[in-house]
């Protein structure tokens, strides 16, 4: 689809401020209510209660390109600058190639409306003896990352965008991106892959042939070592791991459907477009992993009946630990997933937790983890299930990257959070804690 497309390129800016568009907002608020319900969830719980607007005002928010016009973001910055003609040479102004590196967007996926990062590199050859101001650069880079997308579509706008805009010699860009490939269920866990990641190019002018020389320019500049002039420009279907877990969504509540498919609408989107024909029913085969089964009681019975295979003895001594026990939830406030491991410590009177103990404590933090959750309620939760197998002094560590985080909040790539809770003798013995927390591994 081209990047002027009407069916792809919304203009609804006037004088630089966005046009509201009217309902689209309790439309997608009314649409995570229907969702909320579908898993099991009272609405009206504290925690739950804003979450419709939030998820509402994310979603906007992750869209707003929609809603805005290239145009009026370079009409402004473009400046003269005497330089050498391209037929005579280049340098700076006029002909000299203009890079602007590593620039962060976040972008939400076509397929599984989960967001995925992009590092994106734009690079263009200036015409006219006139440079447009570097800054527009990454704002019209920006306009196409906050829309639904793939990474291929994704760099065709933003360089057929700047061509047609700046009418340079050339524009070309290079994204990497990197997509969380969640685990399809929770026996999955153990094995899942942490992120898919792709590169992709685009060229327009002078970086149409990907076999000219300054694309060599281009990627020496970026001083890449994996990525060459031969980067592929098709991308393949299996990008979004939701495509490749599940090629063929199984059928699900038609009104949970049905709710996606508004949300597509409220953000400007065509529901029966080719690419977003099956995104409803990816999102929501997501979504269903997290379904309340309200089975905390089925737990407890089972932590009973295993402890009678456990080799655990009860007279403590010195401190154990099973570290890096991996989990995978969702956060209630934004309906986005975290995932990251948890480590817990206790003490022990010479022999450390058996393998049956292990395992279920593996099982505790997949049950507490497989739902609508905050890190904060986690951690304590594995805490005091853990307790009931290793004995009241337990510390447990829960060490986290929030897709809320990256990609609305702080909007860091790399950032992550931790949390603790401490029972029994761990809750009193600050030398205790610190032990444990020097065995935890700065690479978890």
């Amino acid at each position: 689809m081209g990047v002027l497309d009407e069916c792809h390129y919304h203009v609804g800016v006037e004088n630089g401020v966005n046009v509201e568009v009217g309902g689209e907002r309790g439309a997608i608020e009314d649409a995570v209510r229907v969702l909320l319900l579908g898993l099991g969830e009272d609405i009206n719980r504290e925690g739950l209660l804003k979450t419709p607007l939030r998820v509402a005002e994310a979603l906007r928010d992750g869209t707003r390109g929609y809603h805005q016009n290239v145009k009026g973001i370079v009409s402004g910055a473009l400046f003269p600058e005497s330089g050498l003609e391209s037929t005579v040479g280049s340098a700076g102004g006029a002909g000299g190639l203009v890079i602007v590196r590593d620039l962060d967007l976040f972008s939400y996926c076509e397929s599984c409306l989960l967001p995925f990062q992009v590092k994106c590199h734009v690079g263009y050859v200036p015409s006219g003896q006139r440079v447009v101001g570097l800054s527009k650069l990454s704002r019209v880079a920006e306009v196409f990352a906050k829309r639904l997308q793939d990474p291929q579509r994704l760099a065709d706008e933003i360089c057929a965008a700047l061509q047609h805009s700046i009418k340079p010699t050339g524009v070309a860009v290079v994204l990497q991106c990197s997509h969380i490939c969640f685990p399809n269920s929770q026996s999955d866990l153990n094995n899942h892959q942490g992120y898919v990641r792709l590169s992709v190019i685009s060229g327009s002018g002078a970086f149409d042939d990907e076999k000219a020389g300054i694309w060599t320019d281009f990627l020496g500049l970026l001083r890449f070592r994996g990525l060459t002039a031969d980067a592929t420009r098709s991308l393949e279907k299996s990008w979004c791991p939701s495509r490749t877990i599940c090629k063929t969504p199984p059928a699900s509540d038609p009104s949970l459907l049905a709710a996606v498919s508004s949300i597509l609408y409220a953000l400007g989107e065509d529901p029966l477009r080719e690419d977003l024909v099956e995104t409803p029913a990816r999102f929501v085969n997501w979504l269903m992993n997290f379904k309340n089964s309200n089975a905390d009681t089925k737990l407890n019975g089972f932590i009973r009946s295993s402890m009678r295979e456990s080799s655990l003895t009860m007279a403590p001594s010195y401190i154990c630990s099973e570290l890096n026990l991996p989990f995978w939830s969702q956060c209630e406030h934004h309906l986005l997933p975290f995932h990251g491991v948890v480590h817990v410590g206790y003490y022990s009177s010479g022999r450390a937790i058996s393998s049956v103990g292990k395992s279920l404590l593996q099982s505790v933090v997949q049950f507490y983890g497989f739902k609508l959750q905050v890190q904060e309620r986690l951690t304590r939760q594995v805490a005091e299930a853990a307790s009931s197998i290793l004995g009241e002094d337990v510390i447990v560590v829960v060490e986290a990257s929030h897709t809320c985080m990256i990609s609305r909040g702080i909007e860091k790539m790399g950032s992550s959070t931790a949390t603790i809770a401490v029972l029994g003798r761990f809750s009193t013995d600050s030398t205790a804690r610190a032990k444990f927390l020097q065995i935890i591994p700065s690479s978890a």
